[in-house]
């Protein structure tokens, strides 16, 4: 129960309601590479990552993955395909061990969707999806290779430490070798240092942030 209220959108129910959801609900293990749904799965449940980060991505006629957002814990999960009831857009895998409180979405919305605490919380996390979208379309329409770099190294840079550079080429829609020669180049012109870990140290934000 205790797990379930550190849930921003279940943080302020009683006792009696938490114990209700707790009948409804079910924490899931999942390893690293395991798929939570596939791109055009029927929408059962509503998923809250606990614990582990997990990547949301579609993918192109050729096969390829076009990677469209990173989930922490403590966020829903694609809740707009519940709440819409259409098929799942998007596959979502994890990219960690993880923990997914999974709820029965037909209980819910008829036992707790009257709760205006609730209900609030579910539209902060529609229009936080919303904007979302709009950074997906921003990146793969308007910035250069370039810049989805510098972007990421500045609102993520702590990743390089856990990521294989791989994943972080992934995660940006870039080949490896573009990523590899991009962060070179930044080494190159002084804008970043890479330790032996390749860790990744920012000397000059201001002119990573100009190539933006």
């Amino acid at each position: 129960m205790d797990r379930i209220r550190t849930v921003s959108c279940f943080s302020k129910l009683n006792d009696e309601q938490l114990e209700k959801l707790k009948k409804i609900s079910v924490i899931k293990k999942f390893k690293a590479k395991e798929i939570l749904f596939y791109e055009g799965d029927e929408p059962i449940y509503l998923y809250v990552l606990l614990q582990g980060t997990l990547k949301v991505y579609k993918t192109n006629h050729k096969g390829q993955q076009i990677f469209l957002h990173q989930f922490y814990p403590g966020g829903l999960v694609a809740e707009l395909a519940n709440f819409e009831n259409i098929p799942y857009p998007a596959t979502a895998e994890f990219m960690s061990n993880s923990e997914v409180l999974r709820i029965d979405y037909k209980a819910l919305e008829h036992d707790f969707f009257k709760n205006p605490e609730i209900s609030f919380e579910i539209i902060k996390s529609l229009i936080a999806k919303h904007k979302i979208l709009i950074d997906v379309i921003q990146k793969e329409v308007i910035l250069t290779a370039d810049a989805k770099v510098a972007k990421f190294i500045l609102e993520n840079g702590e990743l390089f430490k856990t990521l294989k550079n791989t994943q972080v080429a992934s995660i940006l829609n870039l080949t490896p070798e573009t990523l590899s020669r991009t962060l070179s180049k930044f080494k190159t012109s002084g804008l970043i240092e890479l330790d032996e870990q390749h860790h990744i140290h920012v000397l000059k934000p201001q002119k990573l942030e100009e190539v933006l």
